[in-house]
């Protein structure tokens, strides 16, 4: 009875473990490219204001681009 116990809760752990790498490892160039806008918001958001209004169109267009990278994200889980 311990045998089957041990078995099942290695199945499940194995089973879970597979769904978690699935996650993490959804579309790896697309969570990279994220992870670079994201990183790119970052700074833009700390660098000085005063860039004649470019700073403030290149966040507006990192956002815009997270979003799309999101959407192809959802996108393709679903097809």
């Amino acid at each position: 009875m311990k045998t089957v116990g041990i078995i099942s809760a290695l199945v499940a752990a194995a089973a879970l473990g597979a769904i978690a790498t699935y996650a993490v490892a959804d579309q790896p160039r697309m969570q990279a490219a994220l992870n670079h806008l994201e990183a790119a918001e970052r700074d833009l958001e700390a660098a000085t204001p005063d860039k004649g209004g470019h700073r403030v169109e290149a966040l507006r267009l990192v956002r815009a681009a997270q979003s799309e990278i999101r959407k192809g994200i959802r996108h393709d889980r679903r097809h």
